[in-house]
């Protein structure tokens, strides 16, 4: 198995290699500036933990006009020998159309044959298959363009897990969030909780991007939709994405496993109108102590 995995990692080396010839500028071609070296450290020491999985983006251009498509890559440990998880998504797209879209990117990549390289083979057939997707979503935005001016809603999820403390989630985290424009707060630490408000689509791909590819003990606990004649920004109850800490209880030395004072956060939670949101998070009634 083992031997099989280095086999597998090799080639996705080559394929990266391949593709940064390809999208050579910056900004067409996005990687964790860790993801290489730590395969190539496994593949010099394939006795030691398997590096995590590579994870990529590619920033294609659609059409004459240029539209902006992305295509999200994560790549098995075994692929090519099983399928990459893909998903194109772009700005010019509303939701329906980028499921329509993916849909027929996951059936394309699926007929082609086990075992080969297929990521280059899914940007040639995003970048000619994308544009009836964003001349269909063109045309039904201009007939509902009155509509989408008339109402706006806000989206609000609250999402509870058992802890997060490793620094490449948090970062994942607070990347994700300023891409899609969502305000918030993660609070670090056990347990953790994330919050976050926006547009439904940019808190829904939050929501699938941080779980990829199978985020255990964790749950979203509630969602809030409220809609506005007006601009969601004045429905936010935060103004930014916070790096939420408190003070943790006792001393756990050099463990990274430490307990917030969720005093401090039930008040946290009263100054920004969401103090009911305690009891759904952890199923009790918080109190704060008379001080």
């Amino acid at each position: 198995m083992a031997a099989t995995v280095k086999e597998c990692l090799e080639l996705q080396l080559l394929e990266v290699e391949m593709l940064l010839s390809m999208f050579p500028k910056r900004g067409e071609f996005s990687l964790d500036a860790d993801a290489v070296p730590s395969i190539q450290r496994y593949l010099r020491n394939a006795a030691g933990a398997l590096p995590p999985q590579l994870e990529y983006r590619i920033a294609l251009d659609v059409g004459e006009a240029k539209v902006k498509v992305e295509l999200q890559v994560l790549l098995p440990h075994m692929y090519p020998q099983v399928a990459p998880q893909l998903f194109a998504r772009s700005d010019a797209l509303h939701r329906q159309q980028q499921l329509q879209l993916n849909t027929r990117l996951t059936s394309h990549i699926s007929s082609l044959d086990p075992g080969d390289l297929c990521v280059c083979e899914a940007v040639q057939w995003v970048k000619d298959n994308s544009l009836p997707f964003l001349e269909n979503c063109q045309a039904s935005s201009e007939c509902a363009a009155e509509a989408v001016r008339a109402k706006e809603m806000l989206h609000r999820m609250w999402i509870y897990s058992h802890h997060i403390y490793r620094q490449e989630l948090r970062k994942k985290i607070f990347d994700c969030a300023k891409k899609l424009n969502l305000t918030g707060f993660c609070l670090t630490g056990k347990p953790g909780v994330i919050c976050v408000e926006g547009l439904q689509e940019n808190c829904e791909e939050f929501w699938r991007v941080i779980r990829y590819p199978n985020w255990k003990h964790i749950s979203c606990k509630h969602v809030e939709n409220i809609e506005t004649e007006g601009s969601i920004d004045n429905l936010r109850l935060f103004h930014s994405f916070e790096d939420l800490q408190f003070q943790a209880h006792g001393d756990y030395g050099l463990r990274n496993d430490y307990h917030m004072d969720l005093g401090q956060f039930l008040e946290f939670l009263k100054q920004h109108q969401s103090g009911h949101i305690f009891q759904i998070l952890f199923g009790v009634e918080g109190k704060l102590s008379d001080n």
